[in-house]
């Protein structure tokens, strides 16, 4: 008996996304042998990482890991499968139809269709990511002391993450079913080349008006501190425009510290928890466990200089384009192959009906689903050479042992497990790991000492 096309798409579409999964969930498991085996400070670490933090972090990776593996299960095979077989998205369609003919809205519009469709699959993906959200807000993080968020700060950030998703999301819709309906055989030029202004219109606009609704933002006060980081840009012709601290903590006591902004106008931003005691010179406020926490002025110095290395060495550039050259490519499969029947019979539709923006999530989420593992893979062995460069060009700067004691003391203050399983630290890490980074450290000092030798 041969099998419908669309039953062939089905079954090669729910084959792929279970063989990905399965290996994910592999190499996971890898890590969690290694959290249950791992049972000593490795050697390069014995003088800074006591045994007591080594095994909260090995146990906080455990947790985990092991969450994340029954994500995996639950969210991106049982759920996901479930949703592909049952035709599930073509419901939400036909719920849209539903809602448009509900509002008064012309149902036979199918930008206006498209956008209420993205409404739906919005609420109804905030409602399945919902819970294991909360576990791991609430359970995994409050467990090993970083969630600071209370149950009202959580709701909060949750509906103006919604409202502002939508706000986004539909002009961005409308404009996408517009181009496909009216650009012709070459569609996919112009819809290549209006993704890529919005991207970079919301690389610009998202630091300035949309980041600052969910943190607060406030400039770095004056001092020492920032007289240097201002020194270091000026030294560098870095084009900084404003500096800022982020009051991460009341969300994490994760650390964090980056750049942004386009062309000559660049801004850096610290996380407040990378700042030693907050950058507060008086503990007193603090509770007990966030004392001592953070970097000094010298530390948070040499990781500006990581980041700045990341500028210098043109990295963000490099990224912009190669993302570029990967959503053209995507656009052209989209072009050749949105229109194939099959792909919409697939996930539910009715033989002639196919809709441009199912079409393209079909596309790009499962046709192309072997491609994106391996552009993925790619980008993130990118990612750990663009980090040593970064780190070599701080150590350029003199600031080699500073940069080695930040490292660590983010890795400790983080919980960082400094042990990995090579294949799942290959396929998910798009930082080397600490130990690794300290071993190329010391690699560029005896570099430079030869060298200094030789001269």
């Amino acid at each position: 008996m041969v099998l419908p096309a669309g039953d062939v798409v089905l079954y090669s579409v729910l084959g792929v996304i279970l063989l990905e999964n399965i290996f994910d969930i592999y190499i996971t498991y890898r890590q969690i042998r290694v959290y249950k085996t791992a049972l000593k400070v490795p050697r390069e670490l014995k003088d800074c990482m006591n045994d007591d933090t080594f095994q909260k972090a090995r146990l906080y990776g455990l947790d985990r890991a092991s969450f994340g593996v029954f994500s995996a299960i639950i969210k991106d095979v049982i759920l996901m499968c479930i949703e592909l077989y049952t035709g599930f998205i073509a419901v939400q369609w036909a719920w849209a139809i539903d809602l448009a003919k509900l509002l008064h809205l012309n149902a036979d519009n199918e930008i206006i269709v498209s956008c209420l469709f993205g409404l739906v699959t919005s609420v109804i993906g905030t409602f399945k990511d919902l819970p294991f959200k909360i576990y791991s807000v609430f359970v995994l993080e409050e467990k090993h002391g970083f969630n600071k968020q209370t149950g009202g700060f959580f709701a909060w950030d949750q509906v103006k993450g919604f409202l502002v998703t939508q706000i986004l999301m539909v002009p961005i819709i409308s404009a996408t079913v517009w181009i496909v309906q009216n650009g012709g055989d070459q569609f996919f030029i112009w819809l290549w080349l209006f993704t890529g202004i919005t991207s970079l219109v919301l690389l610009t606009i998202y630091p300035i008006f949309i980041a600052p609704l969910f943190d607060k933002y406030t400039p770095l006060e004056q001092g020492p501190l920032r007289k240097s980081i201002e020194d270091l840009a000026a030294m560098l012709k870095f084009p900084l425009t404003k500096l800022y601290v982020v009051e991460g903590s009341k969300r994490s006591s994760h650390s964090n510290a980056y750049f942004y902004g386009l062309w000559n106008s660049k801004r850096i931003v610290l996380f407040d928890t990378l700042l030693l005691n907050k950058g507060k010179p008086d503990d007193s406020e603090l509770k007990e466990e966030d004392k001592g926490k953070g970097c000094t002025n010298e530390e948070v110095l040499a990781v500006l200089g990581h980041e700045l290395g990341h500028w210098k060495c043109g990295h963000v550039t490099k990224n912009i384009i190669i993302a570029q050259v990967h959503l053209l490519l995507l656009f052209v499969v989209f072009g050749y192959c949105f229109s194939y029947g099959p792909f919409y019979e697939a996930v539910g539709f009715k033989p002639g009906t196919r809709p441009i923006i199912v079409g393209l999530l079909v596309v790009f989420t499962y046709v192309m689903a072997p491609y994106n593992a391996i552009v993925n893979f790619a980008m993130t062995t990118l990612s750990r050479y663009f980090e040593y460069q970064a780190d070599e060009f701080a150590h350029g700067l003199g600031f080699s042992k500073q940069l080695g004691q930040a490292l660590i003391k983010l890795n400790l203050d983080n919980l960082g497990f400094p042990v990995y399983d090579w294949l799942y630290s290959a396929c998910n890490h798009s930082h080397p790991t600490l130990l690794q980074r300290m071993d190329r450290l010391k690699q560029l000092d005896v570099e430079g000492k030869t060298q200094k030798k030789e001269n």
